[in-house]
């Protein structure tokens, strides 16, 4: 039967001191299409004494989304990559057969008051793909494609939706949007193959009819008719896709559709065998 469904977050402090509310994995609901890994971290004021950098650590079988809505990070890798990703940038690391990164505060804001807002996403690499060669890939904001519709703003950081295509390559049909409404805004969600979700980032939305209250991801069955209204305005994030080819077991920061697999990354990491950071000389041990 048509209808949504209703996943509340999980909080908890990755390190530092910083809440993260994270919607997935949840206990009936293991992914949306590719995605295995829905955090929202913030809005938070970052204070200079706060150290909420993210020090090395390792991933496989999987690519990591990064997108922030307010504040800025340093991304470092393995590849001898080193971006700074600001809001509205969209953030692609392909894990593939094993990588290793960071995500600091930079420099010019060690010493200033600000914000820091954002979501950090997973989505699992087809089983075909798990041992790709890791990549990064950033899209500066100015190059992500923008719907305008009445009273909504669309941004497509990944797939396709409102006749326009994001330049991010995904390995499987991705979506990922981010979209702006005002007061009683109403917008109806492209027709897509694949499952979907939306997640509220301020303020309530109405999906299909029910109440959808900002923090919360709302699974969208097939055959609804994915019909949105914001009576007070809402900044909303749409995700979707092609659904997993089979299942994914999930360890640390570890995906893969072998067990074995995982077990051999967690003796790679512990050799130091998946790659150096230059610069860095931090090491997390894996996890007791």
């Amino acid at each position: 039967m048509a209808g949504v469904k209703i996943l509340k977050p999980r909080s908890h402090d990755p390190g530092g001191g910083m809440m993260v509310r994270r919607s997935l994995p949840a206990l009936d609901q293991r992914s949306v299409g590719p995605f295995v890994f829905f955090d929202h971290f913030g809005p938070i004021e970052v204070k200079p004494e706060n150290n909420f950098d993210v020090r090395p650590h390792p991933h496989i079988g999987l690519a990591t989304v990064t997108y922030l809505f307010d504040g800025a990070m340093v991304h470092r890798d393995s590849l001898a990559n080193t971006q700074r990703i600001e809001p509205g940038a969209i953030n692609w690391m392909t894990a593939g057969r094993g990588i290793v990164h960071s995500e600091r505060r930079p420099e010019d804001l060690q010493a200033r008051v600000h914000m820091l807002h954002g979501l950090q996403l997973w989505a699992a690499l087809p089983a075909v793909d798990e041992e790709v060669e890791p990549a990064f890939i950033h899209t500066p904001a100015h190059l992500v494609p923008t719907w305008h519709g009445d009273g909504v703003t669309a941004r497509v950081l990944i797939g396709k939706a409102f006749g326009l295509q994001s330049p991010v390559s995904t390995y499987s049909e991705t979506l990922y949007l981010d979209i702006c409404a005002s007061p009683g805004a109403t917008l109806s969600l492209p027709p897509m193959n694949g499952e979907c979700a939306i997640y509220s980032v301020d303020e309530r939305v109405i999906v299909d009819g029910i109440r959808v209250e900002s923090g919360t991801l709302a699974i969208v069955s097939d055959g609804a008719t994915r019909k949105l209204s914001c009576p007070d305005g809402a900044h909303f994030i749409v995700i979707g896709g092609e659904p997993l080819d089979g299942q994914r077991h999930i360890w640390w920061n570890f995906v893969s559709s072998r067990q074995e697999r995982i077990e051999q990354a967690k003796a790679d990491w512990m050799a130091r065998r998946m790659g150096d950071i230059l610069g860095e000389t931090e090491w997390i041990p894996l996890p007791r």
